[in-house]
């Protein structure tokens, strides 16, 4: 039935999606409004482990849909206001709770200095505003260590301003781009942390805080290579309600429940080199946390190390071939009681080495379709896990395998 349900909604949005692909302009008043869309639906198979939440391991799940639709026009010649809803089904996160993905106003003063404020995508590497162009990627899933699809909820956009803009110090030294922001990071309820917390008893009703960062990259004097580094960092409470007798052995009743971050950021570098119909990237994150959590009592810290190279190769306009290496390891110290020290990082609880293999097809300019495998070893989880890393015990009761291979398999339309 789940699986019916998410291909019925992806069917009829194909089928408006195909009806309007030429109908993406309206006049309103004496503006020109810009309207876009885009529809997926994915099927997940594993041999071992239950993935993404998901139930993928026995005749595997169709649980993975996701469709939005956006608008904009320019009110002047510097100024463009738009906007994006999205929705999605994958297992237990989204659950078809529709998100406005991102709202805002976009005031281009000069070349190097222009100011967006509203809901804005935040710069954060090479894909993270760009999470919702599934269109435009050789991969059904970007590598998992660095962009973790559990987490798109809480990584893809703030509250508040960026100002931004490109420059040339010398022309020999090719250009800069730069971003700076403030605001706030709102959390879906029904993201993959939130998830993760029902296994001890933790139900989050909301996730909200502080945040600031940057980004600059450099394209380089040579033709087709970028570099960049990226950082942010937040103050992210949460508050809902515990059952103190799931992790604390306490009484069996909901109580009032709080945590908050005493320090959390991310650093992110990359790099990208394109040449003809040769894409080639590679990025390091590196994430921390240090938490007091069960209203104040104790603290949790998490630590993620994350990097992949990748590489594509378009064949000719309708085929593209690529494959990824992602490495993922993580690393913790939680003092409530029954809680420990992480293992060594050559336990499976502590990493997810993925080893990907991806194909993806354009059957025409707005109807694409994608399959890929990935051979995994490890799953960073384990009975006690830190962070939402794809593998969770609530869809794994018998335990977790150390290995896990997958098939990927996506279609979608833009219009």
């Amino acid at each position: 039935m789940k699986i019916l349900r998410s291909t019925l909604v992806f069917a009829l949005t194909v089928c408006v999606g195909r009806l309007i692909l030429h109908a993406q302009e309206v006049k309103i008043f004496d503006r020109t409004v810009q309207m876009h869309g885009f529809a997926s639906q994915g099927f997940v198979h594993t041999n071992d482990n239950n993935w993404l939440t998901m139930e993928t391991s026995n005749i595997g799940s169709g649980e993975f849909t996701d469709f939005g639709a956006n608008a904009s026009t320019a009110i002047t010649d510097k100024l463009r206001v738009g906007a994006q809803i999205y929705d999605r089904n994958l297992g237990q996160l989204g659950k078809w709770h529709p998100e406005l993905d991102w709202a805002y106003g976009d005031f281009k003063f000069k070349p190097w200095l222009s100011f967006r404020g509203g809901k804005i995508k935040t710069v954060l590497g090479l894909f993270n505003d760009t999470q919702d162009l599934d269109s435009v990627q050789v991969f059904a899933l970007l590598p998992q260590g660095v962009y973790s699809t559990d987490m798109r909820d809480a990584t893809l956009s703030h509250v508040g301003g960026d100002l931004y803009g490109t420059f040339a110090l010398n022309k020999r030294l090719g250009k800069f781009s730069y971003t700076v922001y403030g605001g706030d990071q709102f959390q879906s309820i029904y993201g993959g942390y939130p998830y993760l917390l029902q296994i001890h008893g933790i139900y989050i009703e909301s996730s909200s805080g502080p945040t600031y960062g940057g980004d600059l990259r450099w394209k380089l004097p040579i033709k087709g290579a970028l570099a960049g580094a990226s950082y942010e960092d937040n103050s992210v409470t949460n508050t809902g309600q515990l059952n103190p007798s799931v992790a604390l052995g306490g009484p069996d009743v909901m109580v009032p429940y709080w945590e908050q971050s005493r320090s959390q950021y991310t650093k992110q570098y990359y790099a990208e080199y394109t040449r003809g119909n040769l894409k080639i990237d590679a990025e390091y994150r590196r994430f921390w946390r240090d938490f007091t959590i069960f209203n104040g009592q104790f603290v949790a810290t998490t630590g993620t190390h994350a990097w992949y190279p990748s590489g594509a190769y378009r064949v000719n306009k309708r085929f593209e071939f690529g494959g990824y290496y992602s490495h993922f390891t993580e690393d913790w110290v939680v003092t409530a009681p029954g809680q420990f020290e992480a293992a060594s990082e050559s336990d499976p609880s502590r990493h997810i080495f993925d080893k990907v293999v991806a194909a993806r097809i354009d059957l025409d300019s707005h109807w694409y379709a994608k399959i890929e495998g990935h051979f995994m070893n490890g799953n960073a989880a384990g009975d006690n896990p830190q962070y939402p890393d794809g593998f969770y015990p609530q869809v794994n009761p018998s335990g977790l395998q150390p290995n896990t291979i997958g098939l990927v398999a996506r279609t979608g339309v833009n219009f």
